[in-house]
């Protein structure tokens, strides 16, 4: 471990531990037959914690494990085994009970834990067929008792006020605190998220910036977020899922202790928060490891766009099979764009030019496969937020083809970042018809935002747009998006104060998705994520508002500080790593947590040397833009005259920055910038590289407090509680009914309380506040479609839509229609799916057709692939099917065609639903048409993913479903 140490007893237990009972098996164990790991929330689901063969088909492991409901499995080591206690349910295990496991995957198990223990993992194999699970707990040897400030003279401690009207301190101490790099101690009384000491110890580094502050606490939490990205700076990754989890090379930055890979969102946002600056090369590293081209030898799609190379972004696996259900793979551009601006000419050149091929050809393919023309968004799954129960709808699940085709805030901006550079580089590169493409591309895209997402009753954009049939902006709110806009000035500085002083905050800080959702358990629902609050920080010095800032930094220090760690989420209204809810097991959370999370350390370096010192750079050079509060100076540099940050490197410059405070002031507001010297003379705010001396001493002189703004909306509630202050209500059923002639009636909400009703029709409120019962429109129009919102009738929150209805039945063609045309025979129905179907529809060269589908009228429809997509679990992978699909008149001219979307659906024992793509809409007079299906591509056609271990990777590209027929939908624009 690099700079950063825990006690050697400690290490010792988790060494006997980790040893598996070793004393207890054959002197001479038989190899054993498999290589089996206990994987789980505990572990990050990796292959820290493997089974060790004791003889006899018996499997064992000792793993310390924190308080918390647990979710676990038995695996291998890329997954192709995947064991459960039952495949179709989760269980909680009882301790010292045998269980039969299910050798098929299925949904995780849970082991709830109270206090801090060991507990043994026995899998006894002996009946293979049969294989059964105890668990039990160890009766451990208590650590020996340990002061790690005795001895060391200089001590400081940070005193929080918690939840529950307690108290937690943590305390810091140096035994050196005059040397030029100081080693520090620091201990929590906080129960700590993970096993291990209640302290922990570090040191400053010649090869980090260091800060000299007056108060020990806050030097010592800047060094603790040096040390920790210096162990997040890595020579080798590993990941289960790929190069069958063993290391690939590659001197980057991990994601965290628990996520040993390279994701290319945590990588981009930790990149632009700090790390870029303190390491360019390893961020550019990390930004090319993000970065495919085509696989040899796979055919290129006739539709696809861009270079014959493909080198394009890399969306990484997840939800229905990646890209595009999600297209934040743009986020991206946010690291290059920082990265880009700290390289020297000659490595900017090279980075440069790579970057612009990597965004063009992302740009050029989102366009065809994400962007939809009547709204002027990018489709997608929000940025960052892609556990679907957490913040869609509860229904989302069982169709992810809506989540698909949903708009989301973050994730547009991220579009309208990746435009805007591109647009850029195009330039430099004297592209200029790209460049004027791009640039119109996106400020098209900045309108479209702020036309179709803003929403002016709340004073800030809606995080989503509801689903095709529906597309309303709801009353969704996420921190990050609101954020994005303010830094990317998609939000103009009006709308800007506006967000900061209506976006809900804790007492703990802001979550990062507001209300929270009802009966899920804490992760990105009622959580803070420090990455979030680093950006709502960085939003707030942007615009002034000093309420907002004062919150970021708390939420930011005391983090740090009480948890020895930059951790990677905590819960929001009660700042704990865990929250117990024995009552209500299923909620607790965070279900996984892990120590130094990249993100979060780039959030503390950034705040520090981007926020409190004020340096950021620019392509030119650096800019000075401090934005320290009275209450910070007052609270965390109480008598200091003045603060210094030192050996900051940037290009070949070495930099210190200090700052000459004011005496401190009990009125609210930031100090305004009196002047700025650079080695003794004047300077301006910014400075060109070329005007940075080799050394150079800026010092920054604070002055006259400025107001700024104090707009701040708080909550609170108790943590446990589902208040209706924090919360927003369960999304409604919505029943719909044909009456006489063409009049609907809608009923919903019988016997909820607290809650009305809003009625949406194609997208339009049209009903508010409703009590509950029902709702009759007389003489909708053909194609109308309707969905339901329930809102709480107190404080106003509001939830997810219903799953929309259409009045007009929709026309279904199956699989087995004489009109359709498939070079892959019908397969008979069998026990999981109960009508003929295509199967494993969609190599490159396989064609689908139907013919001769008439449609009587003139009017508005949407065509979609009625299919089933197993390839993976609706939450991994990279094998989602990606299609294009053309509709063509009775004289063979394409009246409509683009990509649709078929991604992984559930998969039941028996009887599984089948689903539907998203839909290619067309306007279309009455006449007689053909639908033809063909190839496009996934993440599984680019060469990076030739590792992966699942579908789509080491076989070779997978792009296939399952066909059951085609519907076809009348509905309004």
């Amino acid at each position: 471990m690099k700079n950063l140490t825990i006690p050697l007893t400690c290490l010792l237990l988790g060494a006997a531990l980790q040893s598996g009972g070793a004393e207890a098996a054959d002197a001479a164990p038989a190899p054993a037959p498999q290589a089996l790991y206990i994987r789980g929330a505990f572990n990050g689901w990796g292959t820290d914690n493997a089974l060790r063969y004791l003889g006899k088909g018996i499997y064992q492991t000792d793993i310390v494990i924190s308080p918390g409901n647990h979710a676990f499995k038995v695996g291998d080591k890329d997954w192709h085994a995947e064991w459960v206690l039952n495949p179709n349910a989760s269980m909680t295990l009882a301790l010292a009970t045998d269980y039969p496991m299910d050798t098929h995957p299925g949904p995780e198990d849970y082991l709830f834990v109270k206090k801090t223990a060991a507990y043994t993992f026995r899998l006894d194999l002996s009946n293979a067929a049969v294989p059964v699970l105890r668990v039990t707990r160890v009766d451990a040897a208590a650590l020996a008792p340990h002061d790690p400030h005795a001895g060391h003279a200089a001590r400081a401690a940070l005193t929080f006020a918690t939840f529950d009207g307690q108290r937690e301190t943590a305390r810091f101490s140096s035994p050196d605190a005059g040397a030029a790099l100081r080693s520090y101690a620091q201990s929590t009384t906080q129960q700590l998220r993970d096993p291990g000491a209640q302290y922990v110890t570090y040191q400053e580094s010649a090869q980090r910036p260091r800060v000299r502050s007056g108060n020990l606490a806050f030097d010592a939490l800047f060094a603790l977020a040096g040390a920790e990205m210096a162990q997040d700076s890595v020579r080798e990754i590993r990941d289960g899922n790929y190069n069958g989890g063993d290391p690939i090379a590659c001197d980057c930055f991990e994601t965290g202790e628990k996520w040993h890979y390279v994701w290319t969102r945590d990588l981009s946002y930790a990149a632009t928060l700090g790390l870029a600056m303190l390491d360019p090369q390893r961020t550019v590293n990390s930004l090319n490891f993000k970065l495919s081209g085509y696989r040899a030898g796979v055919p290129r799609p006739a539709n696809v766009a861009g270079s014959a190379d493909g080198l394009q972004i890399i969306q990484d696996t997840g939800s229905g099979g990646s890209w595009p259900v999600s297209t934040d793979r743009v986020s991206w551009a946010f690291g290059a764009e920082e990265v880009l601006k700290t390289l020297a000419p000659a490595q900017r050149a090279v980075f440069a030019k790579r970057a612009l091929a990597a965004l063009s050809n992302t740009i050029e393919n989102d366009r065809l496969a994400a962007y939809d023309v009547a709204s002027g968004l990018y489709s997608g799954e929000q940025s960052f937020l892609d556990w679907r129960d957490q913040s869609y709808a509860a229904w989302i699940v069982n169709d992810i083809a809506s989540l698909a085709s949903s708009r989301a805030l973050s994730t547009n901006v991220g579009h309208y970042k990746a435009l805007t550079l591109a647009a850029t580089l195009a330039r430099e590169q004297r592209d200029a018809a790209r460049a004027t493409k791009y640039d119109g591309w996106a400020q098209a895209l900045k309108e479209a935002i702020n036309t179709r997402l803003w929403l002016p009753d709340a004073g800030m954009y809606s995080s989503l747009t509801a689903a095709h049939f529906d597309g309303a902006p709801l009353h969704k709110f996420d921190w990050l998006g609101q954020s994005l806009a303010i830094l990317t000035g998609v939000a103009d500085p009006a709308r800007a104060r506006q967000i900061l002083a209506h976006y809900p905050h804790g007492p703990m800080g802001a979550p990062v998705i507001y209300p929270q959702q009802p009966d899920m358990p804490i992760y990105h629902n009622r959580a803070i994520w420090p990455f979030v609050t680093a950006y709502g920080l960085k939003a707030a010095a942007l615009a002034g508002n000093v309420s907002v800032a004062d919150a970021a930094y708390d939420t930011l220090l005391r983090g740090a500080a009480l948890n020895l760690s930059n951790m990677e989420n905590l819960e929001w209204l009660s700042g704990q790593p865990l929250l117990l809810d024995e009552a209500h097991p299923g909620l607790i959370g965070p279900v996984i947590n892990s120590r130094r999370q990249l993100w979060s350390v780039g959030a503390y370096l950034g705040m520090v040397i981007g926020d409190v010192f004020g340096v950021a750079t620019t392509k030119d050079g650096i800019r000075l833009r401090p934005f320290v509060t009275t209450k910070l100076r007052r609270e965390q540099f109480g008598q200091a005259r003045q603060i210094t940050l030192s050996a900051l490197r940037l290009r070949d410059k070495q930099i210190s920055v200090t700052l000459l405070l004011p005496a401190a002031s009990d009125a609210p507001g930031y100090y305004s910038v009196a002047a700025i010297t650079q080695n003794g003379k004047p300077v301006a705010a910014d400075i060109g590289w070329n005007a940075l001396a080799a050394h150079s001493h800026i010092e920054i002189r604070l002055g006259a407090v400025r107001a700024g703004e104090q707009g701040i909306v708080r909550v609170n509630a108790e943590p446990a509680a589902q208040s209706s202050a924090v919360f927003g209500p369960p999304e409604p059923a919505l029943v719909l009914t044909r009456g006489d002639a063409r009049a609907v009636t809608l009923t919903f909400g019988a016997g909820a309380a607290n809650t009305v009703y809003n009625v949406y029709r194609d997208g339009q409120l049209v009903a508010t506040r409703l009590a509950p019962g029902s709702w009759i429109e007389r003489a909708p129009a053909p194609g109308t479609c309707y969905a339901l919102e329930a809102q709480f009738a107190d404080s106003g929150n509001r939830s997810h839509h219903s799953a929309p209805q259409c009045v007009d039945g929709a026309v279904e063609i199956a699989a087995s229609d004489a009109r359709v045309r498939a070079n892959i025979g019908l397969s008979a129905p069998n026990a999981r799916f109960a009508a003929p179907h295509i199967a494993a529809w969609g190599k490159p060269g396989d064609s689908f057709s139907v013919n001769d589908i008439a449609l009587a009228e003139a009017g508005n429809y949407r065509f979609q692939i009625h299919y089933h997509n197993a390839a993976n679990m609706i939450n991994l992978g990279i094998s989602g099917g990606v299609k294009w699909l053309s509709v063509s008149d009775a004289g063979g001219h394409v009246v409509a065609q683009g990509v649709v979307q078929l991604p992984h659906a559930r998969v039941e024992k028996s009887n599984t639903p089948t689903v539907y793509s998203t839909p290619l809409a067309a306007s279309l007079p009455a006449g007689v048409y053909r639908l033809a299906l063909s190839d496009f591509y996934n993440m599984s056609y680019l060469a990076s993913n030739a590792g992966f271990s699942a579908a789509g990777g080491a076989g070779g590209p997978a792009n296939q479903f399952d066909i059951y027929g085609v519907r076809v939908q009348r509905a309004q624009p």
